[in-house]
C-alpha cells in the first residue's frame, strides 16, 4: 500500500510507495521494465536526509518503514507486523516481521530501527524532518523483532511519523551519512534493489526476488532524467518512457489524439499538494506583511487557474490538503482587488513613480522570482505573476533554474527574494517542519523564515491533543493565522496528471494516489518490451 511519506519539495510526478502482494494469475508473470521520466535528478538516497520529490520516490522503492500510508490513506503495517500504544500514548512498542533482509543478505532486525531514529536525532546529521522525532525519550530495543518508542509527551502524529523508512546499521554506523558513498549507492530492504545512478542521465532498480512481501512482477524500474515536459510526452508517445507527468494543456488536448489513444492511457486525481510562491521574509521588501497581502491581491487565481491549468484545479487559502478536516474552508479567498492592492502598498510607503513603478525612498519595487526549469507550468505561472504585478507597478524579474542548483543554491542557503514551488501534503496535518519558527533553522524547511509565536504554540498543541475535534480546532487557527500573515501567496492545488503506456496492467487508482501498487504493475506476455 502507500507510504507515509515526510512533506517534501513537488518538483517532480511521481507518488511512490509499496503493495501487499496479490495472487499471481498466470497471464501476469514476472518481467519487464517500467522507464518514469523525471523532471529532475535525486540529490541523496538516504530516507530521512531526502527533502525533494526526486529523492523520495527513490528511496521509497528501495527502503521500506515500520508503517505506511495505505490505499485508502489509513495507517497499515510494513516492516512492522503490529504494534501496541500505551494508555499513556507515551510508549510505541513495534514487532516486526521474521525474516527481513538487506539487499546485502544481512538480517534487519530492531537494531537498524534504533540506529535510524537515533541517526535522525544526532544534530550532526542536520535531518531536515528532526522536529517531528525531538519528543522521543529513548529507543529501546527488547529483542531483535521487538523496538519500543518512549515520548517525553504525548504526540499525536508519532505512528506516521515513524513511517520513515529504516537504513542499515551494519554499512551506516559511524559514517559520516552526508559524505557517505551510501548515499549514492544504497542497500535498503525494500522492493527493489539499487543498481546504478547515472547523474541527470537515469536511475535504475532491479526488482528483489526476496522481498518479504513478495516479488515486484516487474523486473526493473528505471528513471530517467528528462527536465523537459514536451520531451518527456514525447518520449512516451515513441516508447521511450512508460509514465509521465502531464501538463494541463498535454491532458487537455495532446493526449485527445489518436496517436496518444493508440499507445497510452491518461489519469486525472485531486492531489495532496498545492503551488504557492513564497517570499523570503529577510528581505525587506516582503518584511512587511501589508506588502505581502497586497502582491497575493493583485493576482487573479481564477485567471491562473482557468489559463494555465484548464481548469484542473482549485483555489486554496493556506497549508493544509484542501477536503481533509484540518483544511479550514471558512478562510475567505484573497479576492482580486488591484486598487485594494495599491492602498496597502500605499500604506506601506510605497508610491508610483513617473514610469508606473513603485518606489520607496527612492528605490524601485523590484525582485527576483525564481522557480525551477523543465516545470512549464511554474514558468507559465512566472510569466502570468509577472504581468499582474506589473499592473500595480512591481517589477518581477524572472529567473528560471536546473533543480539541483534551484534547491541546493537558491533554497538550501536562503538565496532568494521570492520562490515558486509546491508542497506534497501528508495524511496527518502537523505543520512543524514547515511552519514551526525552529525549523528556520539551516538545513529546516521552514526557508522563508516565518516566524509567529501563537502559531509556534499552537503547533506544539496540536502535536499533543489525540482528540480530533480539538485538533481540528488548532488547525483551523494556524490557517487563519498564516492566511492573515501570508508569508506564501497560497495558489491552488492542481489535479495530478499522468499518461501511462498501455502496455501495463494491475493500475488502481485510489486516494493515496496512481502508483501505490507500482509493486502489482505487469505487462502481458506479449506487449514486453524489454527482455533480461
Amino acid at each position: 500500500m502507500g507510504k507515509g511519506f515526510p512533506i517534501a519539495f513537488s518538483g517532480i510526478f511521481l507518488l511512490v510507495s509499496l503493495a501487499v502482494p496479490l495472487p499471481c494469475r498466470a497471464d501476469n508473470v514476472p518481467g519487464d521494465s517500467l522507464v518514469v521520466s523525471g523532471l529532475g535528478d535525486a540529490r541523496i538516497l538516504i530516507p530521512f536526509l531526502a527533502d525533494d520529490s526526486a529523492s523520495r520516490a527513490i528511496t521509497g522503492q528501495v527502503f521500506d518503514g515500520l508503517v505506511r500510508i495505505g490505499r485508502d490513506l489509513e495507517i497499515e503495517g510494513e516492516l512492522a507486523r503490529s504494534w501496541e500504544v500505551s494508555e499513556d500514548n507515551l510508549v510505541i512498542t513495534f514487532n516486526l516481521h521474521s525474516g527481513l533482509r538487506w539487499h546485502d543478505g544481512e538480517p534487519l532486525t530492531a537494531d537498524d530501527v534504533r540506529f535510524t531514529f537515533e541517526a535522525i536525532l544526532d544534530p550532526e546529521t542536520a535531518c531536515p524532518y528532526i522536529g517531528s522525532y525531538q519528543d522521543i525519550e529513548e529507543i529501546v530495543v527488547h529483542d531483535p523483532l521487538t523496538v519500543s518508542f518512549h515520548y517525553r509527551e504525548p504526540f499525536s502524529p508519532a505512528l506516521t511519523k515513524l513511517g520513515m523508512e529504516i537504513v542499515p546499521r551494519h554499512l551506516l554506523e559511524g559514517e559520516d551519512l552526508r559524505r557517505s558513498p551510501f548515499a549514492r549507492s544504497p542497500v535498503g530492504s525494500g522492493p527493489f534493489i539499487f543498481r546504478e545512478w547515472r547523474t541527470d542521465e537515469f536511475i535504475i532498480l532491479d526488482a528483489n526476488p526476496d522481498h518479504f512481501e513478495g516479488r515486484p512482477f516487474l523486473d526493473r524500474h528505471v528513471t530517467r532524467i528528462i527536465p523537459d515536459q514536451a520531451v518527456g510526452f514525447l518520449e512516451l508517445i515513441t516508447g521511450g518512457v512508460d509514465l509521465v507527468g502531464l501538463t494541463p494543456y498535454q491532458y487537455r488536448f495532446r493526449s485527445e489524439t489518436p496517436v496518444f489513444r493508440r499507445v497510452a492511457e491518461k489519469y486525472k486525481y485531486m492531489g495532496g499538494g498545492y503551488t504557492y510562491v513564497g517570499y523570503n521574509l529577510e528581505d525587506p521588501l516582503f518584511a512587511d506583511p501589508r506588502v505581502r497581502r497586497a502582491l497575493g491581491k493583485a493576482l487573479d487565481k481564477e485567471r491562473v487557474i482557468e489559463g494555465l491549468l484548464f481548469g484542473l484545479g482549485t483555489p486554496v487559502t493556506g497549508p493544509f490538503w484542501k477536503g481533509t478536516w484540518a483544511y479550514n474552508d471558512d478562510i475567505p479567498e484573497l479576492a482580486h482587488d488591484p486598487d485594494q492592492a495599491r492602498r496597502l502598498l500605499r500604506e506601506a510607503g510605497w508610491e508610483e513613480g513617473a514610469d508606473g513603478l513603485l518606489r520607496r525612498d527612492g528605490v524601485p519595487f523590484r525582485f527576483n522570482l525564481v522557480t525551477n526549469q523543465g516545470n512549464k507550468l511554474r514558468e507559465d505561472l512566472a510569466v502570468l505573476l509577472q504581468r499582474q504585478w506589473r499592473e500595480i507597478g512591481i517589477r518581477a524579474d524572472i529567473q528560471v533554474v536546473a533543480w539541483p542548483t534551484f534547491i541546493g543554491e537558491f533554497i538550501d542557503k536562503r538565496n532568494f527574494q521570492a520562490v515558486i514551488l509546491g508542497w506534497t501534503g501528508t495524511v496527518d496535518p502537523d505543520p512543524y517542519d514547515v511552519w514551526h519558527s525552529d525549523s528556520t533553522r539551516p538545513g529546516g524547511l521552514n526557508f522563508v523564515n516565518y516566524r509567529n509565536p501563537e502559531v509556534d504554540e499552537l503547533i506544539i498543541r496540536g502535536r499533543r491533543s489525540f482528540d480530533q475535534e480539538e485538533r481540528q480546532a488548532i488547525y483551523h487557527r494556524i490557517h487563519e493565522l498564516i492566511a492573515r500573515d501570508q508569508p506564501y501567496t497560497f495558489l491552488f492545488t492542481p489535479y495530478s496528471l499522468a499518461g501511462v503506456s498501455k502496455r501495463f496492467r494491475g493500475l488502481d487508482p485510489a486516494p493515496v494516489g496512481l502508483t501505490w501498487n507500482i509493486t502489482r504493475w505487469w505487462v502481458p506476455e506479449g506487449e514486453k518490451r524489454y527482455q533480461y
